[in-house]
């Protein structure tokens, strides 16, 4: 386990996640009123607990290993095809997702579905929400790593 702990890209990365999904919850649950701890867990809102992430493993390799190393190369493209797909292909998803919903709310087909679920519609992020978690994980990359000196 120290060996794990010891590992601040790993420990930024992680770090930045758990602060984003924390913060997502409270926001949710000051908007809604209430809390839903299932918001710990779940995709989309923000920040983007994804973004928040990769880059907070992207700059935890910086301080790390040098912004000049592969390595840090490496976790900056993995964090905008992350970051990219989280704006694009994930939040296309919900849409679709979200008008399915829809359809199957009409009473013409209702019936046919009554036995299935609702697609989960919130998936991807708005381009706020990734900066924001961007933002979060860039500055947990650079502050975790100066916990350890």
């Amino acid at each position: 386990m120290d060996v794990l702990l010891s590992n601040r890209p790993l420990v930024s990365a992680i770090t930045a996640w758990a602060i984003a999904q924390i913060l997502k919850m409270v926001l949710f649950a000051v908007l809604e009123r209430q809390i839903n701890w299932r918001r710990l867990i779940d995709t989309g809102g923000l920040p983007s607990a994804h973004s928040a992430f990769v880059t907070g493993l992207a700059s935890g390799v910086g301080v790390a290993s040098g912004v000049q190393s592969s390595e840090f190369a490496i976790a900056c493209v993995f964090a905008l095809v992350v970051m990219y797909d989280a704006m694009s292909l994930r939040r296309e998803a919900g849409k679709h997702a979200d008008i399915l919903n829809e359809l199957l709310l009409l009473s013409i087909i209702q019936d046919a579905f009554k036995e299935r679920e609702a697609l989960k519609a919130l998936l991807g992020h708005t381009p706020l929400e990734v900066i924001c978690g961007a933002a979060l994980g860039i500055i947990t990359g650079l502050l975790i790593p100066g916990l350890y000196h």
